[in-house]
């Protein structure tokens, strides 16, 4: 069984990653690739949300494979040949069980070690690609404002990388403002920073207290645009991104340095613990759920809605505790009670799988023989 319950949750899992992960790339590549980035970027982000994909179908994929060989297991009458030998219920729950367990192992890793990594990461590459040159000025047909009191704008570019009509406005110095305007323009790069180079064009220098206008024709001018494409400094942290032990060990600070109350703090540590037995929750419902019908010509549809009902309803409790473990930080346990009410849930489910008779079901009573 347990052999049988990890085949398909690979399935179930590599059918739910590719759904979301495909989902989020396709608004990723619109973003990116209009921006002027390459494929390699859009290949690069598309894997750094990968853990965060998976961890989300996780549970899911564990649900949706122990009721499915739980389904399959009752129609091939297997549950009922191994009931017949004694095997409880409760028994039969075992390797259900050591299978939440495995993926609860892989749920811990994800959310321990690589979610804030690949978050961490991800945070610092969209920084470092946003003051690229691509990204702030290439950008064809669209006035831009790359840095306040500064306009630019380029008619087309050609597959040679060169700029076509180019505007470029510079009103940063409130004594007098500037005006470019070229036939053609490259981007150059040295060691000094990036560069505009541009030909044939017409410099126009506005002298604001005066209002006196001097014009210039240039051959060629060479702009310094690195202020305008400079990277910023290093993104601040998030909750998301920093490490278990520091949200446990050192909470006040965190707190203050990524903006967030105490409670937030708290929920992002603990839900971490949370999600990896939320897994084993799921695979248990999703079983016991199965295990509490008997036979019908319309099969066990009415138990599966009745599992996902019950799925629908741990993640109303999980909404419920959120806000006032946020208002207040001591009360961070309530983060576990999805769980433990799972735990429940499943157990209520298994005792009434094995109890010998249903409510209703008469019971044959012996008749006398005559003497």
């Amino acid at each position: 069984m347990l052999s049988q319950l990890m085949v398909v949750f690979g399935f179930f899992a590599l059918v739910l990653v590719m759904v979301y992960w495909v989902n989020r790339s396709v608004s990723l590549f619109d973003r990116l690739i209009a921006d002027g980035h390459s494929a390699g970027i859009f290949l690069e982000f598309t894997l750094l949300s990968l853990p965060g994909v998976i961890a989300i179908v996780l549970p899911m994929a564990a649900f949706g494979a122990a009721v499915y060989v739980t389904n399959r297991m009752s129609n091939e009458s297997e549950l009922t040949v191994l009931q017949a030998t004694g095997l409880s219920p409760w028994r039969l729950a075992r390797p259900v069980l050591v299978f939440g367990l495995l993926i609860a192992v892989l749920m811990a890793i994800l959310s321990h070690v690589l979610v804030p990594a690949s978050i961490a990461q991800l945070r610092l590459r969209e920084t470092q690609i946003s003051g690229s040159v691509s990204a702030r000025l290439l950008h064809e047909g669209t006035f831009l404002h790359p840095t306040r009191g500064v306009t630019f704008y380029i008619r087309d570019i050609t597959a040679d990388g060169e700029l076509k009509d180019v505007y470029l406005a510079d009103r940063r110095d409130e004594k007098r403002a500037i005006t470019y305007t070229a036939e053609t323009a490259y981007i150059l790069r040295d060691d000094e920073g990036p560069k505009l180079a541009m030909q044939s064009g017409l410099a126009q220098t506005l002298l604001l207290e005066e209002q006196t206008l001097s014009t210039t024709n240039f051959t060629d001018l060479t702009y310094d645009i690195t202020g305008l494409v400079t990277a910023g400094n290093r993104p601040g942290r998030r909750a998301r991104q920093v490490s278990t032990w520091e949200l446990l060990t050192n909470t006040d600070a965190v707190a203050e340095e990524v903006n967030d109350s105490v409670g937030e703090i708290l929920e992002e540590a603990h839900a971490r613990f949370e999600l990896p037995l939320l897994c084993i929750v799921a695979a248990l419902i999703g079983y016991a759920a199965l295990m509490t019908g008997t036979y019908s010509r319309f099969g066990v549809t009415k138990q599966i809605v009745g599992a996902i009902f019950l799925l629908v309803l741990l993640k109303l409790v999980e909404s419920a505790v959120s806000d006032p473990v946020r208002a207040n930080a001591a009360l961070w346990p309530l983060i576990y009670l999805p769980s433990v009410t799972g735990v429940g849930i499943a157990g209520a489910l298994l005792w009434r799988a094995s109890r010998p008779f249903r409510p209703g079901k008469p019971v044959a009573e012996a008749e006398a023989l005559p003497a």
